[in-house]
């Protein structure tokens, strides 16, 4: 088991990402407040939740540490849930659980994209080896979430 070291969420593409304590994340909004959540023409987006380990953001940043880059703050990744002491799976199905009822399927690896190369030169390359950029997903069911809550991996 783990836990929920973080939450963030933006309002538009490219806007300004928030950082929150807690947050209510929905099967008809994904992360209140984020912009990826929503439906679109009735179905739900696969990815309606991006979640991002701790061990996986440090490992990059311990790449670019050598390359004599200093260290980013997570939410730079644009993810909005960091968690740590926990491994996500690396399989489209499988099921996160977050707190007292929040579930979130896994549909698809959160590939790291140019806009890291925009926040800072090789942080694209980085992120890439061994699913480090996080997972998408999809709620299966709701629930308010708090930094701090556990985090599970649903067998």
């Amino acid at each position: 088991m783990g836990r929920l070291a973080g939450i963030a969420r933006h309002d538009r593409p490219r806007g300004p990402v928030e950082e929150v304590t807690q947050v209510r994340v929905s099967i008809a909004e994904g992360v209140e407040g984020n912009c990826r959540g929503k439906p679109v023409n009735g179905k739900q987006p696969a990815r309606q939740v991006s979640i991002l380990e701790a061990e996986s953001w440090q490992a990059a940043m311990g790449e670019l540490a050598r390359a004599g880059i200093e260290s980013l703050p997570w939410s730079v990744r644009r993810a909005n849930l960091l968690v740590e002491g926990v491994t996500l799976p690396r399989e489209p199905g499988r099921v996160i659980a977050i707190g007292e009822s929040l579930r979130i399927e896994v549909t698809m690896e959160c590939d790291p994209c140019n806009r890291m190369e925009e926040v800072q030169p090789g942080l694209m390359a980085a992120l890439a080896p061994d699913w480090r950029g996080g997972v998408l997903g999809r709620v299966l069911t709701d629930g308010e979430i708090a930094v701090g809550d556990e985090v599970r991996i649903e067998e």
